[in-house]
C-alpha cells in the first residue's frame, strides 16, 4: 500500500489539490479492492469522523474522473472502486455472494480491444465480466 507521501504525489502528479478526503477515499480504496461506496463512507470515516458523504462522493467522482481509481458495476450491482487502472483486466463475480477477483486478458496485451466492427470508435476499453460461483460457494 501507497504511503501518504505517495498519495500526495498521486494526486499532485494529476493536479490535483490534496485534501484529507481525498487522502482518506484513495486510502480506503487501495485497502479494499472492489468496495462499494457505503464501505468507503465507513472507511473514510474511520480516519476523518466528520467527512460528509458528498465529499466522499465528489471525491470517489474525482479520483475516477482523473484515472486514479476505477469504478465498475457489474450488473445487478452497486457502483464498486479499485485502484487497478490501466491495465485493461476484468473482472469474475459470484452469482451467489457478489464477491469480485480481478482477472488478466486471457491472451496477448490486450485482444478484446480489437472489436471485429468499431463502427468508427477508437476503442481504448473493454469491459468483460466473468460470471459463476467462488470456491466458497461451490461448496
Amino acid at each position: 500500500m501507497p504511503t501518504a507521501t505517495e498519495f500526495q504525489q498521486m494526486l499532485r502528479g494529476v493536479s490535483l489539490r490534496v485534501t484529507a478526503p481525498r487522502m482518506a477515499v484513495l486510502s480506503a480504496v487501495h485497502e479494499n479492492p472492489h468496495a462499494d461506496t457505503d464501505s468507503i463512507i465507513r472507511a473514510v470515516r474511520d480516519r476523518l469522523a466528520a467527512v460528509s458523504h458528498q465529499a466522499v462522493y465528489d471525491s470517489l467522482h474525482t479520483l475516477t474522473a482523473v484515472g486514479l481509481i476505477r469504478c465498475i458495476q457489474p450488473l445487478g450491482s452497486v457502483a464498486r472502486y479499485e485502484t487497478r487502472v490501466g491495465d485493461n483486466h476484468h473482472h469474475v463475480v459470484c452469482r451467489d455472494c457478489g464477491a469480485i477477483a480481478d482477472v488478466d486478458c486471457a491472451t496477448g496485451p490486450a485482444p478484446c480491444l480489437t472489436a471485429t466492427d468499431d463502427h468508427g470508435f477508437s476503442i481504448d476499453e473493454a469491459e468483460v465480466i466473468y460470471w459463476g460461483r467462488c470456491p466458497a460457494c461451490k461448496s
